[in-house]
């Protein structure tokens, strides 16, 4: 047994370095890309109120994006390249914004944006909703940890938060609000964040 602490002390170590790290790196980031990374919620948040969908980048290059396009019925998934001009030819078929998602795809592209999309939620039966955006930048992947991202949620109303920044489900109930099994910590009264393995 001796023999094995050594192990779990330099374990111990990692992980409380690469989270403590995780946190620093991740104000920071938001910090110097802030006026970006809203303006692509706004952006996303009028295009989507005209036409429901989400986009995603599927290869390490970011050329190659995904495309959900919801419609009354349906989901339809298409994967193209960024340069291809049945991007925006079917953008157009399906009623969105050509020119509005276009410059989107191109910011979020610029930023290594993984994945934008809109969830809703309820609160006493109320149905809310905020916006998801992960990040992929080398910037944000700590020491010690292996293909992470950074995760912002973006919500409509002020939200809740414990004496450490967490996000709370509710103020008087003051349990944590689980996202995708991640917790998320503030930035600001609407805007959370969190490091996870999973970027939607």
């Amino acid at each position: 047994m001796n023999k094995l602490y050594p192990y779990l002390f330099y374990s111990l170590i990692l992980f409380m370095l690469n989270a403590c790290t995780g946190r620093k790196i991740s104000a920071t980031y938001y910090n110097e890309h802030s006026a970006a990374l809203d303006s692509i919620e706004d952006s996303y948040q009028q295009l989507y109120q005209h036409h429901p969908f989400s986009i995603g980048f599927t290869d390490i290059h970011f050329k190659t994006v995904s495309v959900e396009i919801l419609t009354d019925s349906l989901k339809y998934i298409y994967e193209f390249s960024v340069d291809e001009k049945r991007l925006p030819d079917s953008l157009e078929r399906y009623g969105l914004n050509v020119a509005g998602t276009m410059a989107l795809i191109r910011n979020i592209q610029r930023i290594h944006c993984t994945w934008i999309n809109k969830v809703n939620y309820y609160v006493d039966e109320k149905r809310h909703s905020m916006i998801f955006i992960s990040i992929k930048p080398v910037a944000v992947t700590a020491p010690f940890s292996y293909k992470k991202y950074y995760v912002l949620a973006y919500f409509r109303q002020p939200q809740y938060f414990d004496d450490q920044g967490r996000l709370l489900d509710r103020r008087k109930r003051r349990r944590l609000r689980m996202i995708n099994g991640d917790i998320f910590r503030r930035i600001n009264d609407k805007v959370c964040y969190t490091i996870s393995g999973k970027f939607r």
